[in-house]
């Protein structure tokens, strides 16, 4: 072999050991990414035990608990990054979780609980929410509650824990287990049109939800009712219903689990002591002392103390959509603890002056939360302009409002103000409404009869009863009673009838890109690219101030009677450029066969008065991160 040869073969060779340790190198951090997300190597460790404290400070207790937990989230189930969120931002407001038994310890022997106490619950004993959860709760040395029906064991159905679940959760020290009762069913439900639909169970609800108000009731809350509201049992009767659910209940976990939940969490909370009706909450009053050692039996506020009882207890169930300061507003106003605020990016936070609320600042996002049915509001400093080009994504929910104000003073009491409140844009002067827009009219959305919502109530119950009958012979009837109701022709708003007008659900995601050209006495607005054609007038031209603004919008509707007098506003991509400057400005321009491609920049760098986009690599990379969630969330809903 000549020296050129051996030369040759020797960098062949260290290419090919480099390639191989490279290969063993991503194969081992792969493996190693597997085993940590399949195994627990780290144990729960309690909070430092403190020798018992004087009445004056002792601060109780906070009681948190999610629906569940989803890799991107819903209306229902918080999203994994989002749940991160919530719990680091207690953490860093010093939370310590708290056990069950700790509970009972601070109410029967008088125990001491950590100065800032959370016990955390997780409901509805979900799959997702255990995979999702467990990775948080050892990286921040928390202990949860999984709470479950035991009527699911037998369903065998995937998407809930299932016994061997539960012990297998239990062992790795991170959870323990509670229960919401033996099974979720509704009773006397009724549609919003008063129409009677009886008992549901949860399949059945879930096709008629839609369609139903608020006059609806959980399974252990009441008699069972007819259509005029007389019960259609007796109270041995009933006695014997609700008995029936605990037995099993108690059964069913004696047999899986080896023992029965401590806790428990009666459903819906919020309904009376222990029912809707004395005689039901006596016979649910007494299994629940009888079967458990604490009871949650109301929601909406997360604070408990010596003077609450330990089977009538209270927690929060932080909404999907909050952002982590809304949590922290809400636990701030409810315990009344200092707490430290989420921030997120420094440099960004510095750029702007806090007048109300708490913002956030995180990529490309600032959030502004209010303080309880009141607003946040926060100045840009050192920036003062007459006319402006904003561009921005407004992504807070429709119940609220976000504004932008322009041309304004330090105390915002004059300049003009453009505000997305609900479903509808409003255009302000010294507080004086000087332009109005309905959004659902700008959107040309097809507008649906009171008669035509009706009747789609009616089929979508018939539906429900013949998906679910209990026999062949009854499927048959609600088929045949369906057809001739989706063959009933009913008078549309074109026809002359009534418009149906639905109420804004404190859940109803809002999402509006808005740009707003003001020049001297001129403001042109665009809503999701579409020009409005009105061009408006204003009378203030003096130099001024901008300012962000997130207000409270009521507590809207909810049918699980929700009410949340917190409210956060997104402002998204903001840009904002001189007006006066701006000029099209081209990042690349070339010609190729007679083609000419541009790349336009939305401002020239000399017009920006702010921007709140990433650029370069950040940039980049965030655009490529959001593709890539976006991608995986369409596999997962897909398959």
């Amino acid at each position: 072999m000549n020296l050129a040869d051996k030369e040759y073969t020797q960098r062949k060779e260290k290419r090919k050991t480099r390639r191989v340790a490279l290969q063993a190198a991503l194969i081992l951090l792969a493996a190693y990414a597997i085993v940590n997300a399949m195994f627990t190597f780290t144990s729960y460790e309690p909070f430092e035990e403190r020798p018992e404290i004087s009445v004056a400070e002792d601060r109780g207790f906070i009681a948190l608990s999610y629906f569940g937990v989803a890799r991107y989230g819903d209306n229902q189930l918080i999203g994994r990054e989002r749940l991160q969120e919530h719990l680091q931002a207690l953490k860093n407001c010093g939370y310590e979780t708290i056990t069950q038994q700790n509970i009972m310890d601070y109410y029967q022997k008088g125990t001491a609980l950590p100065q800032r106490a959370l016990f955390l619950a997780f409901e509805d004993g979900r799959r997702d929410t255990a995979i999702f959860a467990q990775k948080l709760l050892e990286e921040l040395n928390y202990k949860a509650t999984a709470m479950t029906y035991p009527e699911k064991f037998a369903l065998k159905d995937p998407k809930f824990l299932l016994p061997d679940d539960l012990k297998d959760l239990e062992k790795n020290s991170y959870w323990e287990m509670g229960t919401n009762g033996y099974r979720l069913a509704f009773i006397n439900c009724f549609d919003r049109y008063n129409n009677y639909l009886g008992e549901l169970s949860p399949l059945k609800h879930a096709m008629v939800a839609p369609y139903m108000g608020r006059k609806y009731n959980h399974y252990l809350m009441d008699y069972l009712r007819d259509a005029k509201g007389y019960p259609k049992e007796s109270h041995d009767m009933m006695e014997e219903r609700l008995s029936y659910d605990y037995e099993r209940l108690r059964e069913v976990y004696a047999k899986e689990l080896g023992y029965v939940p401590q806790a428990y969490a009666l459903m819906h909370a919020n309904t009376g002591y222990f029912g809707n009706h004395d005689e039901v909450s006596r016979v649910n009053e007494r299994w629940i002392k009888e079967l458990f050692a604490l009871n949650f039996n109301r929601e909406g506020f997360a604070l408990n103390n010596r003077q609450s009882s330990i089977y009538d207890l209270t927690r929060m169930q932080p909404q999907a959509y909050w952002y982590a300061n809304h949590l922290l507003m809400r636990i701030l106003h409810d315990q009344h603890m200092p707490l430290h605020f989420v921030r997120g990016d420094l440099a960004e936070a510095r750029k702007w002056k806090i007048l109300a609320g708490e913002p956030e600042y995180k990529k490309e996002k600032i959030v502004l939360t209010t303080v309880p049915e009141g607003k946040s509001t926060i100045l840009l400093k050192n920036a003062e302009a007459t006319d402006v080009h904003v561009k921005v994504n407004l992504t807070g929910n429709k119940l609220g409002a976000q504004k932008i104000y322009l041309r304004a003073d330090e105390a915002l009491s004059k300049g003009v103000a453009v505000e997305l409140r609900g479903n509808h844009l409003f255009v302000r002067e010294q507080d004086k409404e000087v332009f109005k827009l309905d959004l659902n009219g700008f959107d040309q959305k097809e507008k649906i009869s009171v008669a035509q919502d009706k009747k789609a109530a009616e089929v979508a119950a018939l539906q429900a009863y013949a998906r679910y009958a209990p026999t062949k012979r009854q499927a048959e009837i609600y088929a045949q009673r369906l057809r001739s109701k989706s063959a009933e022709v009913v008078p549309a708003v074109a026809d002359g009838a009534a418009e149906y007008l639905p109420r804004l659900n404190i859940r109803e995601q809002g999402k509006r890109h808005l740009e707003i050209f003001l020049r001297g006495k001129s403001l042109k607005l665009k809503i999701d690219g579409k020009e409005v054609k009105e061009e408006i007038k204003v009378n203030n031209r003096d130099k001024g101030k901008i300012a962000l603004e997130a207000e409270w919008g009521g507590f809207g509707w909810s049918q699980r009677n929700l009410a949340d007098d917190v409210y956060d506003g997104v402002f998204e991509k903001l840009t904002i450029a001189d007006y006066s400057q701006e000029e099209e400005a081209y990042l690349f321009n070339f010609k190729l066969f007679g083609f000419e491609l541009k790349l336009q920049n939305s401002f020239a760098d000399g017009s920006l008065i702010y921007d709140g986009r990433l650029h370069g690599l950040e940039g980049a990379a965030h655009k490529l991160q959001q593709w890539w969630e976006k991608l995986l969330e369409f596999f997962i809903k897909v398959f």
